[in-house]
């Protein structure tokens, strides 16, 4: 099992695996995020055995409730294109055999899957509300990503994933 830390999520993939931590890239560090100033990164790449591309962002909302949750689908669709556009760059270009074999490896995916790995209070209150309905965050991205991916995710801890496993 190879074990990710996203701010206090611990991701767990299968070993067959390739995953990286897109925003600590070197590359993206770096080179990338000074073509221009608001480049952003999704958390999480990863791609199965069959090839599929697995773009994951990563909003925990346990402890600081967001307030605006219009911004939210945005935010991921900003992220999926910035990380996306780093990726033929960062095939080519980056200095680290892992992020260079990722790169490429989502370069020549056979599929593209965006999931938004969203955490929220478990009980609404006024004190920590929850805000987003993941029902309408997961309308929006859809909207607006279709021609990535058309089936984009809005997964939790209690939801379950689809081949890796989400734990505290």
């Amino acid at each position: 099992m190879q074990s990710l830390d996203v701010d206090g999520l611990q991701f767990d993939f299968p070993d067959d695996w390739l995953v990286g931590k897109y925003d600590e890239w070197s590359f993206y560090r770096n080179q990338f995020c000074r073509i221009k100033y608001g480049i952003k990164a999704l958390d999480l790449l990863a791609i199965d055995p069959s090839k599929t591309a697995w773009l994951i962002e990563v909003k925990d909302y346990r402890v600081n409730s967001r307030t605006k949750p219009s911004d939210l689908s945005e935010e991921v669709v900003h992220k999926v294109f910035d990380t996306l556009s780093a990726m033929i760059p960062a095939k080519i270009h980056a200095t680290g055999p892992i992020e260079k074999q990722l790169a490429r490896a989502i370069a020549t995916a056979n599929n593209l899957r965006v999931v938004l790995h969203l955490e929220q209070p478990e009980k609404h209150s006024k004190l920590r509300p929850r805000a987003i309905n993941p029902v309408d965050v997961k309308q929006k991205i859809r909207q607006l990503l279709k021609p990535i991916d058309a089936h984009p995710l809005v997964v939790d801890m209690t939801s379950g994933c689809v081949g890796w496993q989400v734990s505290l």
